[in-house]
Formats: structure tokens, C-alpha cells, sequence
């Protein structure tokens, strides 16, 4: 390996452990915790070398977003994969969905602003879109042929994320029921959904 490459190499190791404290704070204090100095502790350099990688906090944010953007959007499309039924791969990316929300729940709250501030819009990161860009296309293939405007499939789009995403938040803040419970209400409720569009 050349000096360049070895250069480039040591530069990604860097930025990723900068990324991985960050995330790492956050796991164990909440988002409200990250700051540039403790990322510097904690990968044992000064604040200013942060700098070097990314403009500020706000930026280590957004990548972070980002990550858990695509990771959501590959466990979507992996669970869609799992059918060759178009209701049935609604039902199980739906699924994929709740499962990263409560498995990478930091990635979550980040993403959408829960308990933090908000750090995305469709503007500033493509990568939001991923997740729906894949619910939309199964809605379409559900959709009767009389329905299928791009408006009508969006409604539906959002009306199926606000149940999901709406009862995620509640669980996240609230946890008062429990997972079995949540999971069928969650299921109930994509069918209930997912009978209609098939109407």
C-alpha cells in the first residue's frame, strides 16, 4: 500500500471513529449529550482535529441521519425480498420498519426528532426518501388501476406511515404496553390499510 492510500485509508478510520463516539455518547447519555469535546476525549484527540472531518457537531449529525437512512432503507427492501406477494411484502417492510425503530433507537430518534432536534429534510439528504420511494412502489402494485395517481399512492404512503411511526413515538416515550401487544396492533393495522388500497 502507497503512502496516499495509506493516507486515505487512515483519514476514513478516523472519520468513522469520530462517528462511532458519537453515536457511542448518544446510546449511553442521549443526543442531548454529544458535544465535539466529548467525541475528542473519547477517540483521545483534541476538538480541533474534529474539525478537520466535519464543520461542526451538526454535520457528524446529519451523516449519522444519513446512515440510518440507508441501513432502514436496506432492511426494508431485504424484508420485501422475503415475499413474492405484493400485501405480504407491504407487511413485512412495515415490520422491518418497527424492528430498526426499537434495534438502533438512537438512529431513530435522530432521524425523526424524537426527543432531539430535528437534523433532516428531503433538501438537505436524499437518502430520506429511500424508505418511501420502496413502500410507494408495493402501493402501486397494490393500488386498482382506477386509483393509481401519484397523489392517491402518496395519501396512502402517509397515511400507513403516520399509524406506524405514530405508534413507534408513543412506544419510545411511553412504554406502557407490551411489545406482543404493540406488534399486533401494528399488524392490525397494516391489514386493515392494506385491505383497503387492494379494494
Amino acid at each position: 500500500m502507497g503512502v496516499k492510500e495509506r493516507r486515505l485509508r487512515l483519514k476514513e478510520e478516523s472519520r468513522t471513529n469520530i462517528l462511532e463516539a458519537a453515536l457511542s455518547i448518544a446510546k449511553e447519555h442521549g443526543w442531548q449529550a454529544v458535544s465535539m469535546r466529548k467525541i475528542a476525549d473519547m477517540i483521545e484527540h483534541t476538538p480541533p482535529v474534529i474539525y478537520d472531518y466535519f464543520l461542526n457537531k451538526e454535520a457528524i449529525l446529519m451523516e449519522l441521519a444519513k446512515i440510518g437512512f440507508v441501513q432502514l432503507a436496506g432492511n426494508m427492501y431485504r424484508a420485501q425480498l422475503e415475499d413474492d406477494l405484493p400485501e405480504k411484502q407491504l407487511e413485512n417492510m412495515w415490520m422491518a420498519y418497527w424492528n430498526f425503530a426499537f434495534a438502533e433507537k438512537e438512529f431513530y430518534q435522530l432521524m425523526f426528532g424524537i426527543g432531539t432536534h430535528g437534523c433532516c429534510d428531503n433538501n438537505t439528504m436524499p437518502e430520506i426518501e429511500g424508505p418511501a420511494t420502496l413502500v410507494r412502489k408495493v402501493i402501486r402494485q397494490i393500488m386498482a388501476e382506477h386509483q393509481r395517481s401519484e397523489e392517491q399512492i402518496s395519501e396512502m404512503y402517509f397515511f400507513m406511515w403516520s399509524v406506524v411511526h405514530g405508534l413507534i413515538s408513543l412506544n419510545l416515550v411511553y412504554k406502557g404496553n407490551s411489545s406482543d401487544f404493540n406488534q399486533q396492533v401494528l399488524l392490525n393495522a397494516i391489514r386493515n390499510v392494506t385491505a383497503s388500497v387492494a379494494d
